[in-house]
């Protein structure tokens, strides 16, 4: 089974009820859409975009922006255009099924300027190499613009047993804290290739995150 089969069956039906349940459990999305640096006719990509939730917001909050989405799950998909639908923004949310490791801007979305802002929402925990998956966005990219980034951290500050039950409970999900994705950026940030911004929130249940590629 590919990673694009395994989100569908995951989503399948938890896509009815994403949204209703996910508020709960996935802290600092909206602290992310309002630090972001839009502007007018910028290009806004999310990879994972799961049902549209933050683009949809982003898309409201930034008229004059153009918005676009990658997702592996094309059962996910299927509610994201349905609520793109209903919210009147066909015409400024494009929306594509793909790996993120595979995305480019020209033959994915026919544009041929990268993109000015690209970011993730709790999409990198769930992909088998975030790392991949980060520098094919960074490639993405325009120079001088930022990869913004809000995912699941290590929980350092949760009592032990908590720490790990809640690690086990994410993986039944196939999500799992990225500790080689930090290092990596650290790593491109110290070799002058962008300047890297981190903030762990809540105990250490996540982080913010701020990549500003060179």
């Amino acid at each position: 089974m590919n990673h694009a089969q395994m989100m569908d069956r995951i989503y399948r039906y938890q896509r009815y009820t994403y949204n209703a349940t996910r508020r709960f459990l996935l802290f600092g999305r909206d602290r992310l859409i309002k630090k972001m640096d839009v502007c007018d006719e910028d290009r806004v990509l999310e990879i994972g975009s799961g049902t549209a939730r933050n683009l949809i917001m982003l898309a409201r909050l930034h008229p004059n922006a153009y918005f676009y989405g990658i997702d592996a799950s094309s059962e996910m998909l299927k509610t994201a255009r349905t609520n793109i639908r209903k919210a009147n923004l066909t015409d400024r949310i494009i929306l594509k099924q793909g790996l993120a490791e595979e995305l480019d801007h020209a033959s994915t979305f026919g544009i041929q300027e990268q993109f000015d802002i690209i970011f993730f929402s709790y999409s990198l925990s769930m992909m088998s190499d975030a790392i991949r998956a980060f520098d094919i966005a960074l490639r993405n990219l325009k120079a001088g613009k930022t990869v913004y980034l809000v995912d699941f951290w290590d929980q350092h500050d949760f009592p032990s047993l908590l720490r790990k039950a809640f690690q086990i409970w994410l993986r039944i999900f196939h999500v799992e804290q990225k500790p080689e994705l930090l290092y990596h950026l650290q790593n491109i940030s110290s070799n002058h290739l962008g300047k890297l911004s981190f903030e762990s929130m809540c105990r250490g249940y996540s982080f913010l995150a701020t990549f500003q590629k060179r």
